[in-house]
């Protein structure tokens, strides 16, 4: 069994699709797609456009679905894959690949939803940290006193905190017990009532989208569970933005049994994360064209 990993937001680099441009025939043709569906040049921010353009919640986050949309559609039509996962705004890329929506609705709700959040983040002061180690108690007492919540569950000894700018900054110079405090170079608090304002947009958006059931298995960031219904979990791309990523369910509800998990680009930290986690899994990151021959072995 293969399942591929949807990456997102903080997973891009400066110029990481040169090389999928240049080596991957129809890949070009498939970017260009996205790019004319969105009203943005997908091939010039993924090749020439500079690290600060790309970090902008507007453009990382369609550049970073349309990459992955992109790879996919390029390089696995011959390729049984019998399941997606994605992560934060990869879901939008997974839901694609899955059949529940058309490549161009996918990134054309991707890119509302990056406007929309990026328009949140400027009302107020806010950031996210990540967590390494510690215990979970003593985490959640300390983002309480702080008034902070978890906006991403990536697993065992990895939380993401968000909130007030000032409160991240407690957090660092007084991190909970053996635990590291790592602030995130994002522009607010992703996945929290921060980012209610957007959810309204997208849902507004999402009123003129037909969601389909999903054509292979396909799981969920509300809950790690497998989605049956395509409207459902068009419904909970939009509850996701102010509610928070849980990667370990998703991770926890991947297959017992031995398969393959392909993180499709920008890849490496899904991939990562589930070496770690899951031990019935064999994870590969598409960095490159390359490693496709991984894939295919």
């Amino acid at each position: 069994m293969i399942i591929v990993g949807c990456p997102g937001q903080g997973s891009q680099t400066e110029g990481f699709l040169a090389s999928w441009l240049d080596e991957v025939p129809d890949f070009a043709q498939e970017l260009n797609k996205l790019s004319e569906a969105c009203d943005l040049d997908l091939l010039r921010l993924g090749t020439t456009a500079t690290e600060d353009e790309i970090k902008d919640t507007a453009i990382a986050q369609p550049l970073i679905v349309g990459a992955s949309i992109a790879a996919f559609r390029a390089s696995f039509s011959q390729v049984n894959i019998q399941g997606v996962v994605g992560h934060s705004v990869g879901e939008f890329a997974a839901a694609a690949i899955s059949g529940v929506l058309s490549d161009t609705d996918a990134i054309s709700l991707v890119k509302i939803r990056g406007q929309a959040m990026a328009r949140a983040a400027e009302t107020s002061e806010t950031s996210m940290a990540a967590i390494l180690g510690g215990e979970m108690p003593e985490i959640e007492a300390k983002l309480e006193q702080l008034g902070l919540t978890i906006a991403n569950f990536n697993g065992p000894g990895q939380v993401v905190a968000a909130g007030p700018s000032h409160a991240i900054k407690l957090l660092m110079e007084a991190p909970p017990e053996r635990a590291r405090v790592i602030e995130l170079k994002v522009a607010g608090a992703f996945h929290t009532n921060f980012m209610t304002p957007a959810r309204e947009e997208l849902n507004q958006a999402c009123k003129e989208i037909r969601a389909n059931d999903p054509e292979m298995l396909l799981w969920s960031n509300s809950n790690g569970a497998l989605v049956s219904s395509g409207e459902s979990f068009l419904e909970s791309l939009v509850e996701q933005v102010a509610s928070p990523v849980r990667w370990d369910k998703c991770m926890q509800s991947l297959p017992a049994d031995p398969f393959s998990f392909v993180e499709l680009p920008p890849a490496g930290a899904l991939a990562g994360m589930v070496k770690r986690n899951v031990p019935s899994a064999t994870a590969l990151a598409l960095k490159t064209p390359v490693d496709f021959e991984k894939v295919v072995a």
